[in-house]
């Protein structure tokens, strides 16, 4: 089986981490709800968070507190929701449905998959490491490999040279804009993941995706195989 897309042959399949290939969303919403009991204020539900997972510590903050990164004490904050995260970032991580059968026809078809992330090497390699799945990973790229993060194409460039391929090789999944953006600017394949997290204003449809996919599975059914 070769899989293609309309511009040729695929060699390797790159995806974003959080929100594309796994769900971190409930370890990212506790450790900023830690932060509000310490501090005597009540729970949120998951709920409240997942929408805002895609973003960060900032994404975080902005829900259990209101804040933005132009507050005086952000970076105080966004360090001590980094170390509660560190605790427990596997806790309630999951790997999506249908993902390990994906990555699983992606090799049994020849080609060589990877992540691409904007999440730092402090938290990409202990996470990794503890999720087997990332074991057969033949690159993995955080958020700061490269002197750019995504949306620059830097880190997707930075991917294909480790792999010994072209940019027009690969193609690029990932469940945000920026995501799309990079993919686009490094010349490579682009397709939305609309299964992620993607918040509540998120018009997919505007971001300029080769294609969109609702499901991880629903990949393999939008290429082309022959």
């Amino acid at each position: 089986m070769t899989l293609r897309t309309s511009r040729g042959n695929i060699k390797a399949v790159l995806f974003d981490l959080d929100g594309t290939l796994i769900d971190s969303a409930p370890d990212l919403g506790a450790a900023a709800d830690k932060m509000r009991m310490d501090r005597g204020l009540s729970s949120l539900p998951d709920e409240a968070y997942r929408p805002m997972a895609g973003a960060g510590a900032r994404g975080m903050l902005q829900v259990a507190f209101g804040m933005t990164p132009d507050a005086p004490d952000f970076a105080e904050m966004r360090e001590e929701f980094f170390q509660n995260y560190e605790k427990s970032m596997t806790a309630r991580t999951y790997v999506f449905a249908e993902v390990q059968a994906l990555l699983e026809q992606i090799s049994a078809a020849g080609c060589l998959w990877g992540v691409v992330t904007n999440k730092s090497k402090r938290f990409t390699e202990p996470l990794v490491a503890q999720l087997p799945l990332f074991s057969e990973a033949s690159v993995v790229i955080s958020g700061d490999t490269t002197p750019h993060a995504k949306p620059h194409p830097e880190p997707l460039l930075e991917a294909a040279r480790r792999l010994g391929l072209t940019p027009a090789d690969c193609i690029y999944v990932g469940d945000d804009e920026r995501d799309i953006q990079a993919a686009r600017a490094a010349g490579m394949f682009s397709v939305a993941a609309c299964y992620g997290y993607l918040g509540a204003q998120a018009d997919t449809g505007k971001w300029g995706a080769d294609i969109e996919i609702k499901s991880p599975l629903e990949l393999l059914q939008s290429l082309t195989t022959a």
